[in-house]
């Protein structure tokens, strides 16, 4: 009776892991949960948010420069 609940309780312990893996690694679970979750953290580029990220990136840019210049002209 002691072998027969082993091996139950060893095949529970190896079924669910296996199957959540093939759950998880369904391409129809991907396409619908994943794409769909990435796209709304990460919406597609909108123009004006792309421009307002490269003129921020531009000011961080020259105010990086400027202090150097200044950290330059004081040594």
């Amino acid at each position: 009776m002691g072998v027969k609940i082993e091996i139950f309780r060893m095949m529970l312990y190896l079924s669910f892991p296996v199957t959540m893996f093939w759950i998880s690694n369904q391409a129809e679970y991907f396409e619908a949960y994943i794409v769909k979750r990435k796209r709304e953290i990460f919406p597609p580029d909108e123009e004006l948010q792309r421009k307002e990220l490269e003129n921020f990136k531009e000011r961080m840019r020259i105010r990086k420069e400027q202090q150097l210049l200044k950290e330059i002209t004081e040594n």
